[in-house]
């Protein structure tokens, strides 16, 4: 087979190139589908403290409406990931728009909670999926010497599609009965959005020689060395098709000795980070409601506390290929739980603003160098399966934090609630801190 100096030789062109603005094309395309992500994410949080006034809901039940979609994000992350090792990663990223996209607009034609549910596990399939694929397509494109960054940036969007679901949730959420129905119905933009993908964005070209389709692969390769004005004269060869591993195989393979180390520290990563944070933002506005502050006020200081995302992003970007991924990301997860107690006890709206800023700065620029650090820790081959079955045991945590919620909630208030979440960043730090630093290295 000749398919491994294939690869290598598209790996070396593709390190050896600037960032173009091919480069610039592929990381706006996908990162629009990630903050279309974020902001159906985002948008639940309003529309569960909406209905929990208007359909009058208990907290268990209202803590079913986030849980049901990370149920289906487990589900979606760990399938999504084999699909795209096995399919190819554009193929993958559109229809996990598609598939959420349709059941986000659904979901505003909903009359009760049951069907609500059903449609929000669907909506999670997609979710899950889309996430660790469109993170493993970039990475595999970016340059080695900023490769990092580039997938902070990606991850930055999340920022935007959250802001965005704050915008909609204080504007048009509040504005009448159905304003959470018109909220998901914008949510459905990422239907449409899945044909770009599908015909804008090209096959990921070190997947492509993985799998020995070379031709495609010294094609795409060549179209990003032309915008960088180069003229390579590499032959393009079709080569042996690759014996990648699939299904079953290829989960036991995350599990070989050489990976076994980085599996075990990005499940904890995941799993404490997804207990944390969405413990913690799909909450923050129905816990403010519930400390006095009416819908709008909550929805406002929500608003507020998510643009520090934002900076929190542009410091990990920097900083991840300055001290390195263990060192950014360890700690902005000390960052990270520091602010956790601190909204916790915080009282007063200015506290309470300023601890939240913080707790969104440090955890979002936590969220950068996890994203940015997964795919890059598994070869070509494995590298959405490793990455999707990371996001997959994290989007476990996702479902219980909700659930958790509310009886801890009952036992100690917010206090108790946040030093839980302070807790989880905790052991991730320690985590964070056996990763192999991949900082500068070429993908493989």
């Amino acid at each position: 087979m000749t398919t491994t100096t294939d690869t290598v030789r598209v790996s070396d062109r593709l390190d050896a190139l600037p960032f173009t603005r091919r480069h610039g094309k592929i990381l706006g395309g996908s990162g629009i589908g990630w903050a279309l992500d974020a902001m159906d994410v985002g948008l639940v949080s309003f529309v569960i403290a909406a209905l929990s006034v208007q359909w009058q809901l208990a907290p268990a039940e209202a803590s079913w409406i986030a849980s049901a979609g990370f149920a289906g994000m487990a589900i979606g992350a760990s399938v999504g990931g084999l699909l795209a090792d096995r399919f190819g990663r554009r193929h993958v990223f559109a229809l996990t728009l598609l598939i959420y996209g349709l059941a986000t607009g659904a979901s505003a034609l909903v009359g009760g909670l049951a069907a609500l549910l059903v449609l929000r596990f669907v909506v999670g399939l997609g979710l899950g999926a889309e996430l660790p694929v469109a993170s493993t397509y970039v990475s595999e494109f970016a340059p080695a010497r900023m490769r990092g960054r580039v997938i902070v940036f990606l991850e930055a969007f999340w920022a935007v599609g959250w802001t965005a679901a704050a915008v909609i949730g204080y504007l048009v959420v509040p504005s009448s009965p159905d304003g959470w129905r018109w909220a998901f119905a914008i949510g459905a933009i990422p239907a449409v959005y899945a044909l770009v993908v599908r015909w804008a964005l090209p096959e990921s070209p070190r997947w492509l020689a993985s799998r020995g389709r070379n031709a495609e692969a010294a094609a795409i390769v060549r179209d990003l060395e032309a915008a960088a004005g180069r003229v390579s004269l590499e032959p393009s060869i079709e080569g042996a098709v690759a014996s990648a591993p699939s299904g079953r195989p290829r989960i036991a393979a995350l599990w070989a000795p050489a990976l076994r180390a980085r599996t075990v520290s990005l499940w904890v990563l995941w799993f404490c980070v997804n207990f944390s944070y969405y413990g913690a933002f799909i909450w923050i506005p129905t816990i403010l409601v519930s400390q006095g502050y009416d819908l709008v006020r909550s929805f406002a200081f929500t608003l507020i506390i998510t643009l520090a995302q934002l900076p929190g992003y542009a410091v990990a970007a920097w900083l991840i290929e300055a001290w390195g991924r263990r060192a950014t990301l360890a700690t902005f997860l000390a960052g990270s739980a520091v602010s956790a107690v601190l909204f916790g006890t915080a009282s007063g709206e200015a506290g309470v603003i300023a601890a939240g800023m913080a707790l969104s700065f440090f955890n979002l620029g936590a969220w950068g160098a996890l994203y940015a650090a997964t795919p890059e820790a598994y070869p070509t081959a494995l590298r959405a399966t490793g990455a999707g079955w990371a996001a997959g045991v994290g989007r476990i945590a996702s479902i219980l934090a909700p659930l958790a919620v509310p009886p801890l909630l009952g036992l100690g208030g917010a206090p108790l609630l946040f030093v839980v979440f302070a807790a989880f960043f905790a052991v991730a730090v320690v985590a964070a801190l056996f990763l192999r630093e991949q900082r500068g290295r070429s993908l493989t």
